[in-house]
């Protein structure tokens, strides 16, 4: 099934005249994070090895979250979506599905991010460029002021 923009199926929703005819066209989606991962790792032709050493994180927080034994913070989600070479909006995706916020491009930080996913850089050079305007990195440290 084709995947309809968001803008549209709120609209459908909200033109229903109840919830039940809005979810019995089938438009709603029930996909874990760890499905959406594997997704990606198949669509990008990589393993999960490739990604862990491309994000920076530890095997373990990669490896469970692949296999839906636990939930990605915020950081790390984006660290995996780097890992995995996310476009914006997959990495948007995959921040909804891991429950944490979506990049908002009014946040400082958030901006630097945007601007590095939308440009293939690695996790490391999104790294480089939070610590140039002294922002914490995904790895969690921050410059001295």
């Amino acid at each position: 099934m084709e995947e309809r923009l968001t803008e549209d199926l709120l609209a459908r929703l909200l033109a229903a005249p109840n919830p039940d005819s809005y979810l019995g066209e089938g438009l709603t989606l029930q996909r874990s994070l760890a499905d959406y991962l594997h997704e990606l790792l198949a669509a990008k032709g990589l393993k999960r090895a490739d990604v862990y050493r491309a994000s920076g994180l530890n095997s373990t927080v990669v490896y469970d979250a692949f296999s839906g034994k636990s939930r990605l913070g915020r950081d790390n989600a984006l660290m995996v979506a780097f890992g995995l070479g996310c476009s914006l909006s997959e990495t948007q995706r995959l921040l909804k599905l891991a429950g944490a916020a979506e990049l908002y491009p009014k946040v400082r930080r958030d901006a630097i991010i945007i601007w590095c996913i939308d440009r293939g850089m690695s996790r490391e050079a999104c790294d480089d460029e939070l610590w140039r305007f002294g922002e914490k990195t995904l790895l969690g440290t921050c410059p001295l002021q």
